[in-house]
């Protein structure tokens, strides 16, 4: 039963880093799915990582850059690259908790990218899928009004099946929830539009989608995901 029902639940194939505070250059190319830019701008972060191994917040900004490289990887559909970035921010992720054991989102983020490693290799969700699971739990015990981690939990029951705990239903509260924390953040609003139109709520989805890109308008995924969603 364990194994079943890690498996599903960290099946993310885009969860976002979903950061509401990144550096400009970083949300510019993370919306414009610019992978080359992403990896130079992960190879300087790493760099500074490495040059000053005891600082917590550069492991986490260099983990916080492969997860940015996963996620676009995994939007355009490359799995290998997806994963191999998500297993690099891994050990930089750990590095920063076990630096700053303190920091919800330093667990939030180490949770995330564990869950980006499985879809590349579901062969792997055993080896990640408690770390996925615990991190993520972990960083709303630290930091309960965290709306990033409310949107990671919700990501996570949007792919875990009802039979599970999971499911769409479920997903909704975790992201009405993260919206009610940060109302603007676009991320939230583009998880909302999945969720609705996965429950058959497409008017609502797509307002929700809207709302995501009055936001960002400039969220490539966003755009696509809006533009899959049936009109009611």
């Amino acid at each position: 039963m364990e194994k079943m029902r890690l498996l599903p639940l960290l099946l993310i194939p885009v969860l976002a880093a979903a950061q509401g505070s990144l550096p400009a250059e970083w949300r510019k190319t993370r919306d414009a799915q610019d992978r080359a830019a992403l990896e130079r701008i992960a190879q300087t972060a790493a760099q500074q990582a490495a040059a000053k191994a005891e600082d917590a917040a550069l492991q986490y900004r260099a983990a916080l850059a492969e997860s940015l490289r996963s996620e676009v990887a995994m939007e355009q559909r490359d799995k290998a690259a997806a994963g191999a970035a998500a297993q690099a921010g891994i050990k930089l992720a750990e590095r920063a908790v076990a630096l700053k054991p303190g920091s919800g989102e330093y667990h939030r983020l180490l949770g995330t990218l564990c869950g980006q490693v499985i879809p590349a290799n579901i062969m792997l969700g055993l080896r990640y899928g408690r770390c996925a699971l615990d991190e993520v739990n972990k960083a709303l015990e630290l930091e309960p009004k965290s709306a990033l981690a409310w949107m990671s939990r919700g990501v996570g029951n949007y792919y875990l099946p009802a039979s599970f705990g999971g499911g769409p239903e479920k997903a909704l509260d975790d992201f009405q929830k993260a919206a009610s924390l940060d109302p603007s953040n676009a991320d939230i609003h583009l998880w909302l539009g999945i969720t609705l139109r996965k429950l058959n709520r497409n008017g609502e989805a797509r307002a929700a989608f809207e709302k995501s890109l009055k936001l960002n308008p400039a969220r490539l995924w966003a755009k696509e995901q809006l533009e899959k969603t049936p009109a009611p």
